[in-house]
């Protein structure tokens, strides 16, 4: 069985709030939330993404929201222990979830940003 999310393991700001549900209104009946997913990769070693699932399984976390699920995997949940989802609309167009307060994890080679590039 999934185990409940609480506020001090991962937040959502109000805009991200409205925006999910808004979201959740335009999709069929068979979804049930949001999964929020980490890749290696990048100069931080991991990155996060979202996507709509139409499973919940057992060792996931489930964050409940009015109107959506927010659903993590064990292994994620362990980068995202306080992170805050928010959702920032510039007016310009540009839109977009954020994650903040993401905890530093190792990666990479410090040398993002610097011309020599790469490792080693």
């Amino acid at each position: 069985m999934s185990a409940a999310l609480t506020q001090t393991e991962l937040t959502l700001t109000s805009p991200a709030q409205s925006k999910m549900s808004e979201l959740f209104r335009q999709v069929d009946d068979s979804i049930q939330g949001v999964r929020v997913f980490a890749t290696a990769g990048g100069c931080s070693g991991i990155s996060f993404g979202m996507t709509f699932t139409d499973a919940i399984n057992e060792d996931d976390g489930v964050l409940d929201c009015d109107g959506f699920k927010v659903v993590v995997d064990d292994g994620t949940l362990g980068y995202l222990r306080g992170v805050e989802i928010d959702f920032v609309d510039d007016g310009n167009g540009n839109a977009t979830f954020v994650f903040n307060n993401l905890p530093q994890v190792g990666g990479g080679c410090g040398t993002c940003g610097s011309s020599g590039g790469g490792c080693g």
